[in-house]
């Protein structure tokens, strides 16, 4: 049952959050009747990791905010491999992506796909880069 404020009463004497017109009742929240609002996100502020490669190496960190995805783009004609590796400890040991003990986050060809969320601080992420030729674009970013 939901409880209705009659106007012209200043205040809401529910026991839970309402809202409701200037000229009509207040309801209570509640599944039917949920917030007239949407929530918002400021863009994200971690430094994009982007360049390109024309021998094999490493690029790295990117420093992910917590709770966004992680996108990675790779783009050019390249041949070669391309590690996705996170780091809890600023890249003293890199390990490889993976899932149920097998690998990914390991490419061969262009992509553009979300790879992950982190949720630890101070994860990073790196690049390692394999070329057999050609020059490789790169971007990691939220």
């Amino acid at each position: 049952m939901v409880a209705e404020v009659e106007v012209p009463a200043g205040f809401v004497p529910q026991y839970a959050m309402a809202f409701g017109a200037v000229d009509g009742p207040a309801v209570a929240v509640q599944t039917d009747n949920p917030l007239p609002v949407r929530a918002v996100r400021r863009p994200a502020e971690a430094a994009a990791l982007a360049g390109t490669m024309a021998t094999s190496g490493v690029a790295g960190p990117f420093v992910p905010e917590l709770d966004r995805p992680i996108w990675l783009s790779l783009s050019g004609d390249w041949q070669g491999r391309v590690d996705l590796l996170r780091s809890v400890d600023g890249g003293a040991t890199m390990l490889p992506l993976t899932i149920a003990g097998e690998r990914w986050g390991r490419y061969s060809a262009n992509a553009n796909e979300a790879v992950g969320g982190e949720s630890e601080a101070g994860a990073a992420y790196y690049l390692s880069v394999a070329l057999h030729g050609g020059t490789l674009a790169y971007r990691v970013a939220q």
